[in-house]
C-alpha cells in the first residue's frame, strides 16, 4: 500500500503525532484534515530531503535494509533485529534502544502498523515511500560516482562458476571418492587435481596461513572455490562420510545429464551465505546494480558505499567491498572489472548481472548461518 493508504487506515492518535512531527496547521479532531496536512508536507520535496539528510548513518543503515525488500510486512522482532544489526559498535556496546528507533519511523509516517486482523501486529512501509527513498538517495549517490570510459581490458567471468560446478562434479564422479582430513578437508594432492580442471585458477592455502573469510569451508579452500565447494554440500551434490568425500545421488544425476546449475541459484546461495557477516549485502549488491550500469572507479564507488557497512571482525570496510562483495560478483559473472590507466580498478554490471539482482530477493530466514569467529 501507498501512504495515503495506510494514512487513511491509522487511527486519530498516529495521525496526530505525524502531525505535530511535521507541524502542520490543522485541526487534530479531523481525520481527513490530518490526512491532507501530513500528505501535503511529506510530499514536499523539500521537506522529504531534509528528513532524510538529518538521519544518522545507522538510520540510514537501517532505510537501506529495507528499501529494496519485496515482503509487505514485518514483524517487530524482524525491524528490532535490523535495528540492531546497524547500531552496534564495534566493541559490541549498543548505542540506542532500538525501538526508539521504530518509534521515530512511526512518528515520521515511515512505518504503520498492518490493517487486517491478521497483520495488526506487524509493521508495513509505504511502497511510494520506499521509492521516493531510492530516487532521493540514488541522485545523491550519483553526485559522487565517477563514470569512465571502458577500459582496454577488463575481466567478465561470464557464467565460468557454472561451468566450473560442473566441471568439480564431473571429477568427483570419475574420481569414485576422495580421502578427507579429520577435520574434513581434501589432501592437497586431490585439491589441485580439482583446481586445475576449474576455468579461473587459484591457488591451494599454505600450511600455516592464517584465513579470515565466510563460508565453511573458507579455511582449506581458495575463496572461489570454498563458495562452489559450499554450494554444492548445502545443496546435497556431494556427501562427506567416514571421511571420504563423493558425489551423491543427486550430484551424479546432474552429471550424467549433463544439467548444468542455474546463475541464480548460485547468486542466491552466495547472498544467504554472506548474509549473516555481511546483514545488508542485498542493499549493496543493488546499490551496485544501479550505480555501476556504466563503467565507474571502485574509489567512488566505495566513497558512496562505506558508509552502508560495517566492519565484521578482521574484516574492515575496504575488505569487505573488494574481497566480500565486488571479488565475489566478478566471480558470479554479476559484475566486469577492469584497470582503467590513470583511474585505477573500474567497474561494470554485467546484463545479466542487472536482470539476476532486480529479481532476486532473499529473506532473512532463508539466511546461512556459520560460526566465523
Amino acid at each position: 500500500m501507498n501512504l495515503a493508504d495506510m494514512l487513511s487506515f491509522a487511527d486519530i492518535q498516529q495521525l496526530d503525532r505525524i502531525a505535530r512531527y511535521y507541524e502542520c496547521e490543522c485541526s487534530s479532531h479531523s481525520k481527513n484534515e490530518l490526512i491532507q496536512s501530513i500528505l501535503t508536507r511529506i510530499n514536499r520535496k523539500d521537506v522529504f530531503e531534509d528528513n532524510l539528510k538529518k538521519l544518522s548513518v545507522e538510520d540510514l543503515r537501517f532505510i537501506n535494509m529495507v528499501i529494496f525488500e519485496k515482503r509487505e510486512a514485518f514483524s517487530l522482532e524482524e525491524l528490532l533485529a535490523r535495528v540492531k544489526n546497524t547500531r552496534f559498535t564495534e566493541d559490541g556496546n549498543e548505542e540506542v534502544n532500538p525501538r526508539d528507533t521504530i518509534t521515530m519511523f512511526k512518528k515520521r509516517g515511515w512505518i504503520f502498523n498492518g490493517v487486517s486482523h491478521k497483520t495488526k501486529y506487524l509493521f508495513q512501509f509505504p511502497e511510494d515511500l520506499k521509492k521516493r527513498f531510492v530516487d532521493l538517495i540514488t541522485y545523491e549517490f550519483q553526485q559522487k560516482i565517477e563514470n569512465v570510459q571502458e577500459p582496454d581490458l577488463y575481466r567478465d567471468e561470464f557464467n565460468l562458476i557454472i561451468q566450473d560446478i560442473y566441471l568439480f562434479l564431473k571429477e568427483l564422479y570419475h574420481m569414485q571418492e576422495v580421502h578427507l582430513t579429520a577435520s574434513g578437508a581434501m589432501y592437497k594432492r586431490s585439491l589441485f587435481q580439482f583446481l586445475n580442471q576449474l576455468s579461473i585458477q587459484e591457488n591451494p592455502i599454505q600450511k600455516g596461513e592464517w584465513r579470515f573469510g565466510y563460508g565453511r569451508m573458507f579455511k582449506d579452500y581458495p575463496n572461489r572455490f570454498s563458495l562452489i565447494y559450499d554450494y554444492c554440500y548445502f545443496n546435497d551434490l556431494i556427501e562427506e562420510e567416514n571421511e571420504v568425500l563423493t558425489c551423491s545421488e543427486k550430484g551424479k544425476m546432474i552429471v550424467e545429464e549433463g544439467k548444468k546449475e542455474k546463475l541464480e541459484s548460485v547468486y542466491r546461495f552466495w547472498i544467504r551465505l554472506y548474509k549473516g557477516p555481511i546483514h545488508n549485502i542485498q542493499s549493496i549488491v543493488h546499490w551496485t546494480s544501479i550505480l555501476a550500469k556504466n563503467w565507474v572507479t571502485v574509489s567512488s564507488l566505495k566513497e558512496v558505499l562505506s558508509d552502508l557497512i560495517k566492519p565484521y571482525y578482521y574484516d574492515n570496510v575496504n575488505s569487505i567491498l573488494d574481497e566480500r562483495v565486488f571479488k565475489m560478483m566478478m566471480h558470479l559473472g554479476l559484475l566486469k572489472v577492469g584497470e582503467h590507466e590513470t583511474k585505477g580498478v573500474v567497474v561494470q554490471m554485467t546484463k545479466i548481472g542487472s536482470l539476476i539482482i532486480k529479481g532476486i530477493h532473499i529473506n532473512d530466514e532463508d539466511t546461512i548461518i556459520i560460526d566465523q569467529k
